[in-house]
């Protein structure tokens, strides 16, 4: 991998990580299109962890409060019923099925669905779920013709049930496409949570498993399955870009609906299936060098 490569491929990351339009699917593409090598699932864990540190800044208040109430609860009994502490509790079981599933499914995670057919198909069925979701909150949101507004629920009212539901949209993630905001969002929305409950703790609940899969994929960087420096460089261009990224996000879904990006996810999956099935693109297109 050149050094222009994992700068545009950083660069990548970072604008896609935390929107709804999966940054494993659009780094896939992109070297599709550039007729690169795929960077491979060892890169997109590795330079996640830089995003992942984007969402660590800008969440520290709420992680520092939430990790501090959290080590008290466990021997001080009056905190258990601390939503901080409840908190922690939530992310560490929402944590658990994309834990169990991606050990699991580890080798299909880094060949057979990075295929290009597959990612065009998760694109599409993803981005109609996500507008159905989000199309059901802004009519509770505004009232709708004859219906009075329908009060959404906040992260105040998430329990084990629902942390383990949002726990299984984001292990849905493991398939490039999908997209783990994506699918998180969407599970959040269709429970009933405001956009920016289930957005907030869609980041919240990343955070684990993301810095875990990027430490577990290390080992592959160190046998030389991915270039340490490009690697680095890129890790470090999807922090600044990530960064800048969350903090538009989420001012923006405060007022703002996910069409654009519905229709973004729709279109892309049309086109990638034409150009596929065209032959103007290889559905391996990159795989040969791993």
């Amino acid at each position: 991998m050149s050094w222009f490569e994992s700068f545009v491929l950083g660069l990548v990351q970072g604008l896609t990580e935390f929107l709804p339009i999966s940054s494993s699917a659009h780094l896939r593409l992109t070297a599709a299109f550039a007729g690169w090598h795929d960077p491979g699932a060892a890169f997109t864990a590795i330079t996640q962890i830089g995003t992942e540190a984007a969402v660590l800044i800008y969440f520290r208040k709420d992680i520092v409060r939430i990790v501090s109430a959290w080590f008290k609860s466990l021997t001080d009994r009056s905190m258990r019923g601390n939503h901080d502490a409840q908190m922690g509790w939530l992310v560490i079981v929402g944590s658990i099925p994309i834990g169990v599933l991606g050990v699991t499914f580890k080798d299909q995670i880094e060949g057979p669905f990075r295929d290009l057919r597959l990612i065009a198909t998760t694109l599409i069925v993803m981005g109609i779920v996500l507008g159905v979701a989000d199309r059901l909150a802004a009519r509770d949101e505004t009232g709708g013709k004859h219906r009075a507004i329908k009060e959404r629920k906040s992260l105040k009212e998430l329990g084990v049930k629902d942390g383990l539901i949002f726990g299984f949209c984001q292990a849905m993630a493991l398939v490039p496409g999908v997209s783990r905001s994506g699918a998180t969002i969407s599970g959040g929305l269709l429970m009933g949570y405001t956009r920016e409950a289930a957005a907030r703790y869609s980041f919240l609940l990343a955070i684990p498993a993301v810095l875990a899969s990027g430490v577990f994929e290390l080992k592959d960087a160190g046998e030389g399955h991915v270039s340490w420096g490009p690697t680095i460089f890129a890790t470090f261009i999807a922090f600044g870009v990530g960064y800048a990224v969350i903090a538009w996000f989420m001012k923006f879904i405060t007022t703002k609906s996910f069409m654009p990006f519905v229709i973004y996810r729709i279109v892309l999956g049309i086109v990638l299936f034409i150009l596929v099935g065209a032959g103007s693109l290889s559905p391996h297109a990159g795989e040969s060098a791993g």
